[in-house]
């Protein structure tokens, strides 16, 4: 018997895998005000969960892809004639509702729908945990190599270009990143959380952040937190753990707002 044979360790590993790599990019997508597209990107997951499954693929190669197209699809709508904010509405929701009446067509497939919806974290194999470690590493890679690029990009798209740096080619990189934190989380947190895992941690850091790179340090370690936290409420209050990690992480965002309001009154 080894460490891995325990569900609630492998639970806590993916939890802090998913952490990891969802944190750092999410600061990107709360600095670039990108929630909508990533909201829009996970609910598109559903339905690559039905299509991996009706052609009999890997679940993660089903998500990834319809991930970067629905990515790809918002790139190449944006900006012609439709503001971004209903486009991403339109497309989240239809994405969302192709994929649960898709998933209701597959015969002899059981689903756990409600998994794929909310997570089912205490499930995860430990083939899953090797997918969402190789996708988190994967993800950290990608952004310790493009972070001075993606950084400028996103301060100054002006000066980016100045710099021979191309702020769609940016764009690009933090779309399949995102695609992939997306395929990698849909396991433990479920379509409906992904994009809460992304944002609350990210937005609990800014807080207290003076530089970029600090709040992304400090989101990472928030949201590992949650997920350790959350996991200790959910098996003593017998709550479903997925809501319960992003219940705490919440919980760790109030009490910042609380703190940084506390602090501004003091210095006043």
């Amino acid at each position: 018997m080894t460490i891995l044979d325990d569900f609630m360790v492998r639970a806590a590993l993916a939890g802090i895998g998913v952490a990891l790599a969802a944190a750092p990019l999410g600061c990107f997508v709360v600095w670039r005000r990108m929630a909508y597209f990533g909201d829009a990107t996970a609910h598109a997951s559903i339905l690559g969960v039905a299509l991996a499954l009706s052609f009999d693929v890997s679940i993660f190669g089903g998500v990834l892809v319809t991930a970067l197209l629905m990515a790809g699809t918002i790139s190449v709508l944006s900006g012609r004639g439709y503001a971004m904010d209903t486009l991403l509405g339109v497309l989240a929701h239809s994405a969302l509702a192709f994929g649960l009446v898709a998933v209701s067509f597959l015969q002899g497939v059981r689903v756990d729908l409600m998994g794929y919806l909310f997570g089912d974290i205490l499930a995860v194999s430990r083939g899953d945990l090797a997918v969402v470690w190789s996708g988190a590493v994967l993800v950290l890679v990608l952004l310790w190599w493009r972070w001075s690029s993606l950084l400028t990009a996103t301060l100054n798209p002006e000066l980016a270009r100045a710099s021979g740096v191309s702020p769609q080619r940016e764009q690009l990189v933090l779309t399949l990143a995102l695609a992939i934190v997306v395929a990698v989380a849909i396991k433990v947190v479920g379509v409906l959380l992904i994009a809460a895992m992304l944002l609350i941690p990210a937005a609990t850091a800014r807080a207290f952040s003076t530089t970029p790179e600090r709040m992304a340090c400090l989101a990472t370690l928030i949201g590992c937190a949650s997920v350790i936290a959350g996991m200790y409420l959910s098996f003593n209050m017998d709550t479903p753990t997925g809501p319960t990690i992003v219940s705490t992480g919440t919980g760790f965002f109030i009490g910042a707002s609380l703190l940084a309001l506390l602090a501004k009154a003091w210095r006043s």
